[in-house]
């Protein structure tokens, strides 16, 4: 969401384009108009003035794609009018939704038994699943810390400062202390050493990112993890690790197989991945997947019956109506 802002007073009304006698007069820029137009004549003057946005297919800068096939447009539409947080009203859209978190799953390589099902959740891009994902680990440390009766009131998450900006503001929003590994000249992603330097009896988490923002760098999730591995041989810590794959999530599995960064490291607790970087999907769509139902206390997830049946639901809103592609919560994610 960006913060709204008003025009100079000199330009507070809205001009059409085409001559007509519904938008003879002009109509007020920021204020309700005191008589109502036809619907056809709204939307020819609100689609004339999007006219002067960019074209999306030339827009190269904004870590999107902005084409998808003409099918997916389709299924988009067809979709769109649906609340998916209802699963009962809306089963197979819920069943497909869940499709989606245990394909993710797999491919990271989560440690699934045969007939266990993913836990995860689809998301409003990657900056809302951070915010989940940062929300279980600071819940789970703070139980910790009660349960061992030592203060809980400072946690504090280690990244680099090459993280894109929803990690500060997961930080500001959720009062989590942001301890920020410096770039040096040469080296733009976070130092692994100096980062496990950084973590003390406080960190909920170290966050790593698979593609920086800054120059689409994969940062080194297996050296940070065996180090981290040590320092917690030597302090009894057990500070786990958060891999941020909006970037990267859909192509390391693919053009890298061999490289270790995901689930396949034991302090990897959850990964974040953007489905709209390099993949022919419009922006907004996102998942978080954990390494496995303890990673994701059960005091963050509500359970709503006025809808119907019991229906566990843990996202920053409620309703959603997204296109049929995404992915929510699905009910026997929890193995409830």
């Amino acid at each position: 969401m960006v913060l709204s802002k008003t025009a100079s007073q000199s330009d507070v009304s809205v001009h059409s384009t085409f001559a007509s006698r519904y938008v003879r007069d002009q109509l007020p820029r920021f204020r309700m108009p005191e008589n109502s137009i036809p619907k056809d004549a709204a939307y020819q003057i609100i689609n004339d003035e999007l006219m002067l946005d960019g074209n999306p297919r030339l827009n190269l800068a904004s870590f999107v794609t902005t084409w998808m096939e003409p099918e997916c447009n389709k299924l988009i539409m067809d979709a769109i009018n649906k609340n998916y947080v209802d699963m009962d009203e809306y089963p197979v859209t819920t069943e497909l939704q869940n499709r989606c978190v245990n394909m993710i799953a797999h491919l990271f390589n989560a440690p699934l038994g045969d007939s266990e099902t993913a836990v995860g959740v689809g998301t409003v891009g990657s900056s809302e699943a951070i915010m989940l994902a940062g929300l279980a680990f600071k819940r789970k440390w703070q139980n910790k810390r009660k349960a061992e009766g030592k203060p809980y009131d400072k946690p504090n998450i280690v990244t680099g400062a090459n993280v894109q900006v929803c990690w500060e503001k997961f930080a500001r929003y959720f009062e989590v202390e942001l301890k920020e590994v410096k770039l040096r000249e040469g080296y733009y992603v976070m130092d692994p050493a100096k980062a496990v330097e950084m973590v003390d009896e406080n960190t909920i988490c170290v966050a790593a990112i698979l593609g920086s923002t800054l120059n689409g760098e994969f940062e080194d999730v297996k050296l940070l993890n065996d180090l981290l591995v040590e320092k917690n041989k030597e302090t009894g810590w057990d500070t786990p690790i958060h891999v941020d794959a909006a970037s990267g999530g859909f192509i390391a599995p693919f053009l890298y197989p061999e490289l270790e960064w995901d689930f396949r490291l034991p302090l990897v607790k959850s990964i974040n991945v953007s489905g709209h970087k390099y993949g022919l999907v419009y922006a907004g769509i996102g998942w978080v997947i954990w390494r496995n139902k303890e990673d994701l206390p059960e005091e963050l997830i509500f359970h709503i019956n006025y809808l119907g049946a019991d229906q566990p639901t843990f996202t920053l809103n409620f309703s959603k109506a997204k296109p049929s592609h995404c992915s929510v919560l699905p009910a026997n994610s929890f193995g409830l």
